[in-house]
């Protein structure tokens, strides 16, 4: 049984940046990975071509900066690069090939009890943490969709997160599903907003200082100057606009990087939904039959937080006096106003109340 103040679940970003700011104000905590490294989505399951989509200065974790002449798109292998310097700096060890199975409150004893599984020793650790933060993000498992049929495909199909680059598909017909960011990266839900990268960074700092709806508007003309009307080639805009939608519901603006252009001349055909697939041909909700030797599945990924978490209402944790657990998934930020939110009184006398 290991006693800990704060736990944290995750070495992705997230996770690290928490890690770094409870040791600005001297709280002890551990942080546990079921992955035998840190950030290993970034590491291991991401395409040669990947670059963040955001610029820059939206993606920098707190206290430390990018290298000067870092490019404002960072590739991936510098971000990695980055997040390796980063637990260097900060010092963050985190407990790795540690799968947390369950986490229950003790209403009594007000604190977390934790099971995990040691995959390297083959033993279970049990934690107690008065707090407990999960930083397992959105991305810890694939999200593949039910088609009917597609056991029956005879070609290669894979997840988003196995493939690396074209190489391999040269003069094969391909599906991908899924409209999202990888989707069109790599080659694709019909009512998207398709953005440039420069459209979402202007954005993001009108934001700072205009209502969204305004900026939204902003940005939805001057994408429709852009890549004119999408609707011809199968691509509607949702009714609320790219910020907004965002910001309450979580979906995120497609960047497009140069697949409208492949779409225009015809090279990537965008169908409708899925309906069923029979051996290599495969039938959409449109009633289109096509032919395809390789399937990528780019429909994102899921968290399974909601497997080992065992207290999900806020409302009712709060009402409980419970210290619920801190869900943090992307982009990280005002990390010092959540540990500040934190009642810990540590041995240099910081209050967190």
């Amino acid at each position: 049984m290991e006693n800990v103040v704060v736990l944290i679940v995750g070495a992705g970003p997230a996770g690290l940046a928490i890690a770094s700011c409870l040791s600005q104000f001297s709280i002890p905590y551990v942080i546990v990975d079921r992955e035998s490294c840190s950030t290993s989505l970034w590491r291991y399951r991401t395409y040669d071509r990947l670059k963040l989509h955001l610029a820059k200065e939206f993606c920098e974790l707190p206290h430390m900066s990018y290298p000067l002449d870092a490019p404002t798109y960072i590739p991936k292998t510098l971000f990695v690069k980055y997040l390796d310097d980063y637990v260097e700096r900060f010092n963050i060890k985190p407990k790795y090939l540690t799968s947390v199975e369950s986490s229950t409150f003790d209403n009594d004893e007000k604190c977390w009890s934790i099971v995990a599984h040691d995959m390297a020793k083959s033993t279970i650790v049990r934690f107690i943490a008065k707090f407990f933060v999960m930083a397992s993000g959105e991305n810890s498992a694939e999200n593949i969709p039910m088609i009917p049929g597609l056991q029956s495909f005879p070609g290669d199909v894979i997840h988003s997160s196995s493939y690396k680059s074209g190489k391999s598909y040269s003069g094969m017909n391909v599906l991908v599903v899924g409209f999202g960011n990888s989707g069109m990266e790599i080659a694709y839900d019909l009512a998207i907003h398709i953005m440039t990268k420069e459209l979402i960074r202007s954005g993001m700092t009108l934001a700072r200082r205009l209502p969204l709806n305004l900026v939204d508007n902003l940005l939805v003309m001057a994408a429709n100057l852009i890549f004119g009307d999408l609707s011809r080639y199968g691509i509607r805009r949702p009714k609320m606009g790219p910020m907004i939608l965002k910001s309450e519901t979580g979906r995120s603006a497609v960047i497009d990087v140069g697949t409208v252009g492949l779409i225009k001349k015809g090279i990537i055909n965008v169908q409708g939904s899925t309906s069923k697939i029979m051996g290599d041909i495969v039938e959409f909700q449109c009633r289109n039959k096509i032919s395809f030797d390789a399937i990528v599945i780019a429909s994102g990924y899921k968290s399974t937080a909601n497997i080992w978490l065992k207290v999900l209402d806020e409302a009712a944790a709060r009402a409980a006096a419970i210290p619920i657990a801190l869900e943090v998934a992307g982009a990280v930020t005002h990390i010092e106003a959540v540990i500040l939110d934190l009642d810990y009184g540590g041995r240099d006398g910081h209050s967190m109340r």
